[in-house]
């Protein structure tokens, strides 16, 4: 008995580690591109955190006593006071604040600040390593077969990690510089619509529907846990992947993109209310997210072609290209094989039509009629 639990225990083992081989050599480059994602946007948080936990970002040579301060400064560590340093700061302390004079007190601490060294925080690099790992859950949960409904090729998965990586690196980036560290502000360079814009098109509704998903959880991590950006940027990829759901000309893109430039603007404008954020300081940040949407959409023209063809994929526009009967391919039919070409229109018609009734996909119905007959050209008669 012993000797056949220890043998079924020896199989069950050899099968676990035979279904694990299977998998990761079958999904080895969305694998490898995943491992690179993740080693990037940890190093991308490690920069975040040793560059944001230091005791002072500023330069104490643009201050001095009287001056109105156009900045609220916080302590981001306590420090006592010593021989040296009377003054001492707490952790969170509003040390000056925008609008108001700087006393001499406030003064003497941000010289103690500026004057003290830089740490970084490991722990809270630890939790940010922890919270993408979590994502990395998601996102394979999100592109499995059990969500998609299809089993993700490989472009779709390493597409999505490169556009992650994207968003986030801006994110991180955009959040150490003067001009986009508001959450409000964050918005005008976020490439959420432009990659939106493009998973939509090149995989599909439900493509960037979990990619705004995995792309809005990545942005909350990158701005610091901020909740405005977090909502940002999910309203605008979900936005963006619904404006180009029916769109069948690459013209269209130009209105889409007209369109996902005020929804931009409105959409900051609604999180401006709701939090109750001054719109005098903001009217600049309105109008870089709604040149933001539209320059997205123009670049998403711009990409698409090349994209198209170095992922081979079938977007709707390529579509359209080869369901046109004046291209080369059928007009050759038209003269070689005329009766394989009206038997390919008529199968083209009726999958179209029955496509239409049930919700399917009538555009890949017609082009695959219209193809599925292809390689008689060579031999008519058959």
């Amino acid at each position: 008995m012993r000797t056949d639990k220890n043998s079924d225990r020896k199989n069950g083992s050899r099968t676990i580690f035979d279904s694990v081989g299977k998998y990761v050599a079958e999904n080895f480059l969305p694998l490898i591109s995943f491992v690179v994602m993740f080693v990037l946007a940890s190093l991308l948080a490690f920069f975040r955190i040793a560059t944001t936990n230091t005791i002072s970002s500023y330069n104490i040579d643009d201050y001095e006593v009287g001056q109105i301060s156009d900045v609220t400064i916080k302590a981001n560590k306590s420090l006592p006071a010593d021989y040296d340093n009377p003054v001492s700061v707490q952790k969170g302390e509003k040390v000056i604040r925008k609008g108001f004079p700087i006393t001499e007190e406030g003064y003497a601490k941000l010289k103690r600040m500026a004057e003290s060294s830089a740490y970084i925080d490991y722990r809270a690099f630890a939790d940010s390593v922890l919270y993408l790992m979590m994502l990395g859950v998601l996102y394979f949960f999100l592109f499995s077969r059990t969500c998609l409904g299809k089993k993700p090729s490989g472009k779709e998965m390493i597409t999505e990690n490169l556009f992650f990586v994207f968003t986030y690196a801006v994110a991180v980036l955009g959040m150490k510089t003067v001009l986009f560290s508001s959450p409000y502000a964050l918005g005008v360079i976020l490439p959420v619509a432009f990659c939106s814009f493009l998973m939509a098109i090149l995989f599909g509704q439900l493509d960037a529907l979990y990619f705004a998903l995995h792309a809005a959880f990545g942005v909350l991590n990158a701005s610091g846990y901020l909740l405005v950006p977090f909502l940002y940027t999910l309203c605008i990829s979900l936005s963006a992947a619904r404006i180009v759901h029916k769109i069948e000309r690459r013209i269209d893109i130009v209105f889409a993109s007209l369109l996902q430039g005020v929804l931009s603007a409105v959409f900051l404008t609604v999180f401006k209310i709701i939090f109750n954020d001054s719109f005098a300081e903001g009217m600049l940040s309105l109008a870089g997210v709604a040149f933001n949407g539209f320059l997205s959409g123009i670049l998403c023209l711009g990409f698409l072609t090349p994209l198209e063809y170095v992922l081979n994929s079938a977007s709707v526009f390529r579509l359209m290209d080869l369901s046109d009967l004046n291209n080369p391919i059928m007009k050759k039919m038209l003269v070689t094989a005329s009766g394989t070409y009206n038997h390919s229109m008529m199968v083209a018609s009726l999958a179209e039509a029955a496509c239409r009734e049930i919700g399917a996909n009538s555009l890949v119905a017609r082009v695959g009629g219209y193809f599925h007959d292809i390689g008689k050209m060579d031999n008519p008669e058959y």
